[in-house]
């Protein structure tokens, strides 16, 4: 197995990833989106290292502070993300938290969804 520097035991990191670019759409600090994504310190470096790697987020520096911002890449992520959440729903109403806790698992060339 590989190890995933993203691994989270209870959610998944697709669902991560999208709130940290959700909250970093209008640019924000670090704490806000630790925050926001429920993170902790060391987590929140490994993603923010991850995103930046894959220009999903910007750094823009200011003489105060460092602004995270969410690049038009990490905008269609978002769009993705938020398209295929809507697909997994049942169709009996808002299942929105059930959606969430679906897992896409890639197997080969096959992709498995998991509960």
């Amino acid at each position: 197995m590989v190890d995933d520097p993203l691994r989270d035991k209870h959610r998944h990191r697709s669902s991560i990833i999208a709130k940290v670019l959700e909250r970093a759409i209008e640019g924000t600090i670090k704490t806000h989106i630790m925050y926001e994504a429920s993170l902790s310190y060391v987590q929140l470096i490994r993603y923010l290292s991850f995103l930046l790697d894959r220009n999903l987020l910007e750094v823009v520096k200011t003489p105060k502070k460092t602004i995270y911002k969410t690049t038009d890449k990490g905008l269609r992520y978002l769009r993705h993300y938020r398209k295929t959440m809507e697909l997994l729903k049942d169709g009996k109403g808002n299942n929105a938290k059930e959606a969430n806790s679906l897992h896409l698992i890639e197997s080969g060339s096959r992709v498995i969804i998991e509960k």
